[in-house]
């Protein structure tokens, strides 16, 4: 993959460079991972590493400043706008530890994001990434958060972002809480901060849930359960058939 650099001011070429250096070291280990594993076969031809606001204003209209269009991942590598953002998504509720959690957030959650954005390449699963995929985004979003994760993080740190979004989740239920895993997406991204990142939090639990627990920690059968939905003629949701639709979430 190639890698470009999409900054307004030289000065933050310079200024990001290190981590844009030890992203591009790690991320290859993960690329290797999916490689062997998850059939990453058709890499992105490239990352474009930008600004927060050239990232949502310039090559996009998303307010989440990491995406992929087609094959060029976009993504910014300044930490304080990320910890902005995610402080951003708590809407001013009255969460205390998890706000410091965000304002302290690592490098290696931000590793985590580029990876989710990597992940979308495997070609596991069903269908191509920019199509319309209804009934199943939840998964495709859930796995390419989890993947990540469980790569990067350690074991605690892994069930600490686990249990905060636990807690966002139980926290904003009774706001969204209306709308299916299977709608995800369908507020678009014109609604609150908090609304598109509710389904992303759900979505990881989905994924968590069915691994760890319905499926005593083997994602290969979750892969399978998930291609038997398709082979099957997706007669029902991919949530009736993982029967997720009859768990709390």
């Amino acid at each position: 993959m190639k890698h470009i650099y999409a900054f307004e001011e030289t000065s933050d070429c310079d200024k990001f460079q290190t981590i844009i250096q030890d992203f591009t070291k790690k991320l290859q280990n993960y690329e290797q991972f999916l490689e062997d594993k998850y059939k990453l076969i058709e890499k992105p031809k490239g990352i474009v590493w930008t600004s927060f606001d050239a990232a949502t204003t310039i090559f996009s209209d998303l307010p989440i400043p990491a995406f992929t269009n087609k094959d060029t991942i976009y993504i910014t590598p300044d930490m304080n706008a990320w910890r902005k953002l995610f402080i951003q998504q708590l809407d001013g509720r009255n969460l205390p530890a998890i706000r410091a959690f965000y304002e302290r957030l690592s490098e290696k959650h931000l590793l985590t994001i580029l990876g989710h954005e990597l992940t979308h390449h495997s070609d596991l699963f069903l269908d191509e990434f920019e199509d319309a995929r209804e009934d199943n985004t939840w998964f495709e979003e859930g796995v390419c958060e989890y993947l990540p994760r469980k790569f990067f993080l350690t074991d605690s740190e892994f069930e600490e972002i686990a249990a905060i979004e636990t807690e966002l989740v139980n926290t904003f239920t009774s706001e969204y809480g209306g709308r299916s895993l299977s709608a995800f997406g369908s507020n678009s991204y014109q609604a609150s901060l908090s609304s598109i990142m509710f389904d992303y939090w759900r979505s990881f639990l989905a994924v968590k849930y069915l691994v760890e627990e319905r499926y005593d920690h083997n994602i290969e059968t979750v892969f399978e359960k998930y291609h038997e939905w398709d082979s099957e003629g997706r007669r029902i949701t991919l949530m009736e058939h993982f029967k997720l639709d009859q768990v709390s979430l």
